[in-house]
């Protein structure tokens, strides 16, 4: 009887109620969240652009991309293992809930520990692969020094949140991750501008904030989530639980890393247009992913919303829940697809100086390209959120190869003509998030005539 208490004191059910309320409420939280979690980047790049010049900003831009590229591994098994949660917590399997958690957080810590002892040991190779210019290899090597000893951070943060997330909770997750900005706001302002700490204050900055922000969400756990907390009974191995916690993690890691493995290429060859280009890609894409950032999130809270309603079984609900998401992303999609066109100027002056006018002019251009097409990329985290809730994440990885091989093909092919140059790589990424969308909704079409969800 004692298990029976793990309902909305500690998560959100949801199988019942209101499909667009329920999803508006536990994305609200996951959405804001994210974009906080830009700001820790967001913060790192203005600051830097603005006191420590176009060469900082270019070699913090480049380190992003390989940092995203690391933690999307962590946060891809974790999202997995989350996926597997939610089913339970739909199906009241509660102490497999916290079994499986058990074996998710010591399997993923150590994948989490090779991950941190390669990312140091293999650092110049990643020099020489992200084609850094020698002008900014030394600072790119500075602040990854810093940054990398955070992957534990990121690890704590991700394990946890995606716990709570899968049972409902999406309010705990974004306090601390409020908490952690504020506090990487006021240290970065005191370690570049008041100590004169450059690209190393910076990263600095962000590795403490991650730290709070991870350690504070385990406190929450054990203090406040009494029903979900993992006791002696519960640390044991399950042979069966771990191959399907496998299964769903190692594909949706595969994903993650495969997206962002084909953005750090789109990197390599973005570097090799010079600082000024670098520069104006590492504000763009901050600029990018806080604005499409909402979709991303809602996607995944579209994805805990399936998998607890596969875990119940009800079919007709998800339908429908699927027709409401759609409807959400486009309204959401095309609001925010008209703003970052019009103020794409603004945007790119919050982080360089207005002297920096080839810079600015880079990051427009990108942003009004890239900003008039979001409606695709909003789909295309539906369709990835979708096939992992009902035991497809196969289906996430082909659609994420297809786009991300798309992207890099035609980034490569069409820069190469001198009359396209870089702008080649801006089109490119639109039109692979439109192809993959189109292959995910043609497969879907197929399983739903199947009556295979």
């Amino acid at each position: 009887m004692k298990q029976s208490r793990l309902t909305l004191s500690t998560g959100l059910d949801l199988t019942n109620g209101s499909i667009s309320k329920k999803l508006l409420f536990f994305s609200a939280p996951l959405m804001i969240g994210n974009i906080l979690q830009q700001l820790y980047n967001i913060v790192d790049t203005v600051i830097v652009g603005k006191y420590l010049g176009q060469n900082a900003l270019a070699a913090v831009g480049s380190a992003y991309t390989i940092m995203i590229f690391i933690t999307s591994i962590i946060s891809g098994l974790c999202m997995g293992s989350s996926v597997f949660f939610s089913i339970q917590y739909g199906k009241k399997a509660y102490n497999t809930i916290k079994q499986s958690f058990f074996i998710s957080f010591v399997s993923i810590l150590l994948v989490t520990a090779v991950l941190n002892l390669l990312a140091y040991t293999l650092m110049n190779k990643l020099i020489i692969f992200m084609q850094i210019p020698i002008e900014i290899q030394s600072l790119f090597r500075q602040y990854l020094l810093v940054i990398f000893s955070g992957i534990i951070a990121t690890f704590l943060y991700n394990i946890f949140s995606n716990l709570l997330r899968a049972v409902g909770n999406s309010i705990a997750p974004l306090l601390f991750l409020a908490l952690s900005t504020v506090v990487n706001i006021i240290l970065d302002l005191l370690f570049i501008i008041k100590f004169d700490l450059g690209v190393i204050g910076a990263g600095t900055a962000t590795v403490i904030s991650q730290y709070i922000s991870g350690l504070g969400l385990i406190m929450y756990y054990y203090i406040k989530c009494t029903n979900l907390r993992v006791n002696r009974r519960h640390m044991k191995w399950n042979k069966s639980i771990f191959c399907e916690l496998f299964s769903l993690s190692a594909m949706t890691c595969i994903q993650q890393s495969i997206m962002n493995f084909g953005i750090l290429m789109v990197q390599g060859l973005v570097n090799s247009f010079g600082t000024a280009v670098m520069a104006a890609f590492a504000a763009g894409v901050k600029i990018d992913t806080v604005a499409y950032s909402p979709v991303q999130d809602f996607g995944n809270a579209f994805s805990s919303f399936i998998a607890q309603n596969y875990g119940a079984e009800k079919k007709d609900r998800i339908h429908k829940g699927i027709k409401t998401a759609i409807t959400m992303v486009i309204v959401f999609c095309i609001i925010i697809s008209s703003l970052v066109y019009l103020l794409a100027p603004q945007l790119m002056m919050a982080f360089v100086d207005k002297e920096s006018i080839d810079v600015i002019e880079i990051g427009v251009k990108y942003l009004r390209i890239e900003g008039t097409f979001y409606i695709g990329i909003g789909i295309l985290f539906l369709l990835y959120g979708y096939y992992r809730a009902i035991k497809k994440p196969a289906m996430s990885v082909v659609l994420t190869i297809i786009s991300l091989g798309t992207r890099v093909a035609l980034a490569y092919a069409l820069s190469t003509f001198a009359s396209i140059g870089v702008i080649g790589i801006w089109l490119s990424i639109p039109i692979g998030w439109f192809l993959a969308d189109l292959i995910g909704i043609i497969y879907y079409q197929l399983i739903k005539r199947s009556c295979d969800f």
